[in-house]
């Protein structure tokens, strides 16, 4: 792979738990002016601009992305963000639940992106990417960081757990929601065995980020394209990621919820579920093994397990790929995920009682509590050059934007 240090724009001492915000794309507009509501230097005004205008504000013009600019130069104005004098890597580990992962932000080459030494498992929608795109090009800079993995590497492995043993971090403080981030600062001239060790290592994967990683890239190419004098040294040519272990990613389930139940009734669609499905009563709500799923409907949840066919792909044995295949389509009449509206996605995060909620509210007819895919089967998927269905993965903890900012000019 190819990856360096960069002298990262980071928050001022003291000042990391007031502008670290969640990643933009796990929150709608008004979600994200609650949270930046009493904090002028949230991130999420450099991320999420539209919240400093009006509600009902077309989230895509021109004065959003103009405004997303003169946020971030106030924020270096101000003396909030501030230059590192040299390039750096940084570690940056997440405890939550008691489950801890260690991360190393640096910098990747948008040619490992373009050569599938980056390797992706997501399409992208038009929408968000051009968004991000426009957003990148605008700042000429990267605001939250790609979320990818490797098959894990001792010596990268030794040099972490030593220099997290051995320093003091530069940034430590707990969120909102109980996770707790920390980051060591790690100079150009005392990371040879971690810029060495990711130089050995062949390929990595987009865990979360995809829309960014495509944005990035595109804003690379066109830089190039505009440059007459490109010679391969500029900014552009990289972009932020923090890289993790395969070993350390914990993946939550991807829930669903569908608007109604396709003219059946309640009974009527459970006898339905008899002729695909081993059905089960039990009241269990969240699937102990893959291969199953549970059902939320009419107040009460069921239990359905199925038989994997011998012929199957790795695709079509996800267990997301089993609900579409045979229930979602067949039974509800539920088209493609990624547009019919009568399908929505609920982050495993949230847990079951927002699936109950949302049911038991009128306006959802049934929900699916997911069993998640494993790490394994989003690296072989990659590998095979598939496309993993929409809404496969959710990843926690998610990395904090504006704890580390990449500058492309």
């Amino acid at each position: 792979m190819k990856i360096k240090a960069f002298p990262s724009l980071v928050p001022a001492p003291g000042k990391a738990e007031t502008v670290a915000s969640v990643p933009y794309d796990v929150v709608n507009t008004e979600e994200a002016r609650a949270l930046a509501a009493d904090n002028p230097h949230s991130f999420l005004r450099v991320v999420r601009a539209e919240i400093d205008f009006p509600p009902g504000t077309d989230a895509y013009g021109d004065e959003i992305y103009n405004k997303s600019k003169s946020n971030l130069e106030a924020l270096q104005a101000n003396g909030i963000l501030t230059r590192e004098p040299e390039p750096c890597v940084y570690l940056y580990r997440q405890i939550m639940d008691g489950h801890s992962q260690t991360g190393i932000t640096l910098a990747c080459h948008v040619d490992d992106y373009e050569n599938n030494i980056i390797r992706k498992h997501e399409k992208t929608r038009p929408v968000k990417e051009n968004d991000r795109t426009r957003l990148t090009d605008t700042l000429s800079a990267n605001t939250g960081p790609v979320f990818l993995t490797y098959k894990d590497e001792e010596a990268i492995d030794a040099f972490v757990e030593a220099w997290s043993e051995k320093n003091e971090p530069t940034v430590d403080f707990t969120d909102d929601v109980g996770v707790q981030h920390t980051v060591w600062r790690v100079a150009e001239s005392e990371a040879g065995p971690i810029l060495g060790g990711f130089e050995k290592i062949p390929l990595s994967y987009v865990a979360d980020g995809h829309h960014r990683s495509a944005s990035a890239a595109r804003v690379g190419k066109e830089r190039r394209d505009a440059n007459p004098d490109h010679d391969g040294t500029e900014n552009y040519n990289w972009f932020l990621a923090v890289l993790f272990p395969a070993s350390q990613l914990k993946i939550l389930s991807y829930n669903r919820v569908v608007k109604d139940l396709n003219g059946l009734s309640s009974d009527g669609f459970l006898q339905r579920l008899t002729e695909n499905f081993h059905l089960d009563s039990d009241g269990c709500k969240v699937p102990e093994n893959p291969e199953s799923l549970c059902v939320y409907v009419d107040g009460k949840w069921h239990s359905i397990r199925w038989d994997i066919e011998e012929t199957a792909d790795t695709i079509e044995r996800l267990d997301v790929s089993v609900l579409q295949d045979r229930l979602l389509t067949p039974i509800l009449g539920i088209g493609d995920p990624r547009t019919d509206e009568r399908v929505d996605f609920v982050g495993g995060i949230r847990g079951t009682d927002e699936l109950e909620k949302r049911v038991d509210s009128g306006e959802w007819g049934a929900a699916f509590s997911m069993y998640p895919t494993t790490v394994k089967q989003l690296i072989d998927i990659a590998d095979a050059g598939e496309i993993m269905p929409p809404k496969s993965t959710w990843f926690e903890p998610k990395l904090r934007s504006g704890l580390f900012v990449y500058t492309l000019d």
